[in-house]
């Protein structure tokens, strides 16, 4: 499964020709692409217009969406943080610890367009798109 971070979505939506949008067009009716609730949310709230609001959520919600925050991620993605704050990396938004911390725990890989998660990679072994041999 594929987890796809806002980011990529955002770029999609957008038009934006990156190796990470072009990887999500190869992955569709491939792979599992999943989403999470905050993905889902902060896509949907940057459409200007109710009519591209309302096509984004029809094609939004033909993928499963996790809830992706709750007791124990929460705590496990404070842990993640201090973590890394000790070896001098500060993750500069919340949500990308909880993102990064929920796919460790569920063993899926993360497309995204994000320097945020590269300290998971490196240090918590978050899989990504970018590094994992089987996508």
């Amino acid at each position: 499964m594929i987890f796809v971070d806002s980011t990529v979505l955002i770029d999609y939506f957008n038009g934006t020709a990156d190796w990470q949008v072009e990887k999500l067009d190869s992955l569709l009716g491939k792979e599992i692409i999943v989403l999470g609730d905050y993905i889902l949310s902060e896509v949907l709230q940057g459409f200007k217009s109710d009519s591209d609001f309302q096509k984004a959520l029809i094609i939004l919600k033909e993928f499963p969406c996790f809830t992706i925050c709750g007791e124990e991620i929460a705590i496990q993605s404070a842990r993640n943080y201090r973590y890394l704050r000790k070896k001098g990396i500060t993750v500069r938004k919340t949500i990308d610890v909880i993102i990064a911390t929920f796919c460790i725990k569920n063993n899926l890989i993360l497309l995204h367009n994000d320097k945020d998660f590269e300290p998971f990679v490196k240090y918590l072994k978050l899989k990504t798109v970018e590094n994992d041999n089987h996508t």
